[in-house]
């Protein structure tokens, strides 16, 4: 996948943000290292499928455990696609069936105690329009940044479409999304998660895929 030019701009002003001498740290939650299969969106394939119509975040990966759980309070300055590169009769069909273009934001999610399963929606980032990066990884800096606390997970909240999903694992890779138990299977009812403020039960796991995004985190001790 070719990295636009907009990860480069984001990297030199992430730099700028790091003081000579500061005790901050820079983190990629969510990068995991190389896996097997390797993580590429699924589309252009002929099994092209993209995530639609939730908000989602990845549980399990191999033998790594919840790897969007942010690991250090701090502040969300930026966010990582990978983007599959759908052809224009996929890109029609999913404009049709899922609500309209390909967009998407990420969400800060904070677990409740109960009911199981249940995350309140504690901020989240503007939505942008994915379809001028398709085919690449973008990283797109937050013009206002979000602070989170340990333990907050980063999610993907897809109110349309997003060809973010890597497909061919094992049963130990899955990712969770914001859809009740009577809906795991359907995707033309919206459920993304976007009102702050809100807890939501996320009780749909889907194993053997992986949601293609993460987020870059400045912490503190």
């Amino acid at each position: 996948m070719k990295r636009i030019s907009t990860a480069t701009l984001a990297g030199l002003g992430l730099m700028l943000a790091l003081p000579v001498g500061s005790s901050a740290t820079l983190t990629e939650v969510g990068v995991i290292g190389a896996t097997s299969p390797e993580t590429v969106p699924s589309c252009p394939g002929a099994q092209c499928l993209a995530v639609s119509r939730t908000t989602g975040f990845q549980v399990k990966v191999g033998r790594v455990n919840n790897p969007l759980r942010v690991p250090r309070s701090g502040t969300i300055v930026a966010w990582t696609a990978i983007l599959g590169k759908p052809t224009n009769r996929q890109i029609t069909f999913f404009n049709e069936e899922e609500g309209g273009a390909a967009e998407a934001a990420i969400a800060i999610l904070r677990p409740q105690p109960k009911p199981n399963l249940t995350y309140k929606l504690v901020a989240q980032s503007p939505l942008v329009k994915l379809q001028p990066y398709f085919g690449k990884t973008a990283q797109f800096p937050l013009e206002t940044t979000i602070p989170v606390k340990k333990g907050d997970v980063v999610a993907l909240s897809v109110p349309t479409w997003a060809p973010m999903l890597a497909l061919g694992f094992g049963k130990d890779t899955s990712w969770r999304a914001s859809r009740n138990s009577k809906q795991c299977s359907k995707t033309n009812t919206q459920t993304a998660h976007t009102q702050v403020g809100t807890a939501v039960q996320y009780f749909c796991l889907y194993q053997t895929a992986r949601l293609t995004y993460s987020a870059t985190l400045i912490s503190t001790p």
